[in-house]
C-alpha cells in the first residue's frame, strides 16, 4: 500500500496500556490512540509499520456501549481524560485488562487493582498556560493546551478532575489580565509576558499556593495579590510566588523566584506526618491515593525492624519518613536538591532523626554511602532506572525490593532485568490515582528468596569449614573498611582497578571512560594495599 491512504469504517476491539487500541479486517491490524473499546470510527491509514496501520481518525460514527456518563464540555478539545464517557467501573476494568496483559511477561499472578477514592476533584496541582484559543484576534486564554494544537489552550470552566478553588483562581486571573491589556508569551514572536499560572492544594490542610510565571519583563503588583486574597475560596491563599523565566522553552522553570505574599511552603499531612510542598516540589497529585499506596508499601515492610533501609529517586522524602519507623537507619536520596531541602525540613518537622538525605543523582552517590541495605524501595521518573544504577541496586543483593513507578511500561523492562539477576515478583498491585486517564503508579514487590522453591537443611559442625561464606561486598563497604582503619579515602575508580587486577571484574565497568586514549589515574601502592585488605576480609580474594 505504497503512497495509498485508505479510508475505512472499524470498530475497536482491542486495547493495549497505555493509549493504543486496534481495529482489525481481513487479517489487517489498523492503530490508533486514545480511543475506547467498542467505539466505530472512520480511520484514515497514514503509514505501515511492524505489520500494522497507523491511522488518523477522521471522525467518531458510534459510541461505544461503554460510554454511559456525561463528559466535561471541554472533553472533545481538551483530551487530558480519556476516560471522561465510561461509568469508573468499565474504565477500571479496562484498565486493568491491559495492565493484567502488560505485566503477564515477568508475573502470572493476578495484579490487585486498587480504584481511586474520589473520581472527581482529586488533583492537587494544575499547571495552566496562557495563549490564545485559536481566533483570530488572539483573545487572551488561561487553560490546557488543546489536544494537538501546541499554541492554543482551552478555557477548562467546568473540569471536573479538579477542585472547586482551581476554577475559580484560574478564572479571577485570566479576568484580571484582559482588564489589564496584558498579552501572553508568544512562543513563536516572542513577544508578551505572561507565561503560567501554578496552583497547588493540599488535600488535608486546603492551604493554597500560587505561582504566576511571566518573563522578566513583567513585576506582579499588589492589587493582583488583594484580587486573589479577597476570592472566596473553600481553602485558603498561603503562598503566593512570582517566577520570572525567559527561556525559550514552555516547561515552568525559575530564571528568578520571588515569594510576594505569605511563606515558603505549604503543609499537607500524609499517615500523620507532616510534609512541605513548595512550587517546584515534587508531590503526589492525589493526596488521598497517595496515602493509602503509602500505607500499602509500609505493609509491606511489616517484620521485624530493619538494620538498612534504601529510599532511591525520593523526592521530598515523603516514602523515607513514612518508613523511618521499619528501620534502624534510612537513607534517602534525591537528585533534585529544592526536594532534598525540603526532605531535610520535613525530617525535622516530624521529629525524625534515623533518615539521612543524600542530595545527588542516585547513580554517583549510592557508593558514598557505607552500608548494605536490607531492603530498597525505588520509586524512579518515567524513563525508569538507568541501566547502571539498576545494576548497582542488584548487587546490592537486597532480601526485598519495592519498585514503585508512574510508567508501567519502562516498570516491566526493568522488572525484566531484576528477574534476570535471580529476584522472584511476589505481587504487583496497581493504584488508579489519576482516574479519567490512562495514567496509573504501580507497585511491585521483590524477594530475593523464593520461598516456593527452597529447602531447610541442617549442616553438621564437620560440615562447615567446608563451606564458602564469603560475600561480595559493595564499594561503600570497602571505602568504609579502608578509612575506618587505614583512615584513607579511596574512590570507586581505584577499588575496580584493583578488582580487575585479581579478576573480580567479569565485564567493562562503569567507572571507565569510553573515550580513546583517555588517561586514568593508577592507584597509588598505599591505597592498593588497603583496598587489597578489604577484598581479603569480605572474603574476596
Amino acid at each position: 500500500m505504497k503512497n495509498k491512504r485508505e479510508e475505512l469504517d472499524l470498530i475497536i476491539q482491542e486495547q493495549e496500556y497505555p493509549n493504543l487500541a486496534f481495529a482489525f479486517y481481513e487479517d489487517k491490524k489498523y492503530v490508533v490512540k486514545n480511543e475506547i473499546l467498542g467505539r466505530k470510527l472512520r480511520l484514515r491509514t497514514k503509514r505501515k509499520k511492524n505489520g500494522a496501520y497507523i491511522c488518523d481518525v477522521i471522525e467518531k460514527l458510534e459510541d461505544s456501549v461503554f460510554e454511559t456518563g456525561t463528559p466535561c464540555a471541554s472533553y472533545k478539545e481538551c483530551g487530558g481524560c480519556i476516560y471522561q464517557t465510561l461509568s469508573y467501573e468499565d474504565e477500571d476494568k479496562i484498565k486493568k485488562d491491559m495492565l493484567q496483559k502488560l505485566y503477564k511477561s515477568v508475573f502470572s499472578g493476578d495484579i490487585v487493582f486498587h480504584p481511586s477514592l474520589e473520581v472527581e476533584g482529586y488533583r492537587n496541582k494544575m499547571e495552566y498556560t496562557f495563549s490564545d484559543n485559536g481566533d483570530e484576534a488572539r483573545t487572551l486564554s488561561l487553560g490546557l493546551h488543546k489536544k494537538k494544537r501546541f499554541y492554543e489552550v482551552i478555557e477548562t470552566d467546568d473540569c471536573n478532575i479538579v477542585d472547586a478553588d482551581f476554577t475559580k483562581i484560574r478564572v479571577a486571573a485570566l479576568n484580571y489580565f484582559k482588564e489589564k491589556g496584558l498579552k501572553y508569551y508568544h512562543k513563536k514572536l516572542h513577544e508578551g509576558a505572561l507565561r503560567h499560572l501554578v496552583i497547588r492544594k493540599a488535600f488535608f490542610t486546603k492551604e493554597i499556593l500560587i505561582n504566576l510565571v511571566t518573563t522578566s519583563d513583567y513585576n506582579i503588583e499588589e492589587d493582583f495579590i488583594q484580587m486573589l486574597l479577597n476570592l472566596n475560596l473553600d481553602g485558603e491563599i498561603k503562598s503566593i510566588y512570582h517566577t520570572k523565566n525567559d527561556s525559550l522553552s514552555d516547561v515552568v522553570q525559575a530564571d528568578e523566584l520571588i515569594l510576594v505574599y505569605g511563606k515558603e511552603d505549604i503543609d499537607e499531612k500524609l499517615l500523620g506526618l507532616k510534609f512541605k510542598i513548595g512550587p517546584f516540589s515534587f508531590f503526589q497529585t492525589n493526596s488521598r491515593a497517595a496515602e493509602r499506596m503509602y500505607g500499602r508499601i509500609q505493609e509491606l515492610l511489616d517484620e521485624e525492624k530493619l538494620d538498612v533501609l534504601f529510599d532511591l529517586y525520593s523526592g521530598t522524602g515523603t516514602i523515607a519518613q513514612i518508613l523511618a519507623k521499619k528501620a534502624k537507619k534510612v537513607y534517602s536520596i534525591e537528585i533534585v536538591e529544592e526536594a532534598s531541602k525540603k526532605a531535610r525540613l520535613t525530617c525535622e518537622l516530624n521529629d525524625i532523626d534515623n533518615v539521612e538525605v543524600i542530595n545527588g543523582d542516585v547513580l554517583k552517590v549510592i557508593d558514598e554511602v557505607y552500608e548494605r541495605p536490607d531492603a530498597i524501595v525505588i520509586d524512579p521518573p518515567r524513563e525508569g532506572v538507568h541501566p547502571k544504577a539498576l545494576k548497582k541496586l542488584i548487587d546490592y543483593k537486597a532480601e526485598k525490593i519495592i519498585y514503585v513507578s508512574c510508567n508501567p511500561k519502562t516498570h516491566v523492562n526493568d522488572l525484566k532485568e531484576f528477574i534476570e539477576a535471580g529476584y522472584t515478583i511476589k505481587l504487583v498491585e496497581v493504584f488508579d490515582n489519576f482516574p479519567k486517564t490512562s495514567h496509573v503508579e504501580t507497585v511491585a514487590l521483590l524477594s530475593k528468596l523464593n520461598t516456593e522453591h527452597h529447602l531447610d537443611i541442617e549442616i553438621g559442625e564437620d560440615e562447615l569449614s567446608e563451606i564458602d561464606f564469603s560475600k561480595d561486598a559493595t564499594y561503600g563497604e570497602i571505602k568504609k573498611y579502608v578509612l575506618d582503619k587505614y583512615g584513607l579515602k579511596v574512590s570507586s575508580l581505584y577499588i575496580a582497578q584493583i578488582k580487575r587486577k585479581h579478576g573480580l571484574i567479569e565485564r567493562e565497568n562503569y567507572n571507565f571512560s569510553k573515550k580513546e586514549n583517555q588517561r586514568v589515574p593508577n592507584c597509588p601502592e598505599e591505597k592498593e594495599k588497603a583496598i587489597e585488605d578489604a577484598l581479603e576480609h569480605f572474603g574476596m580474594i
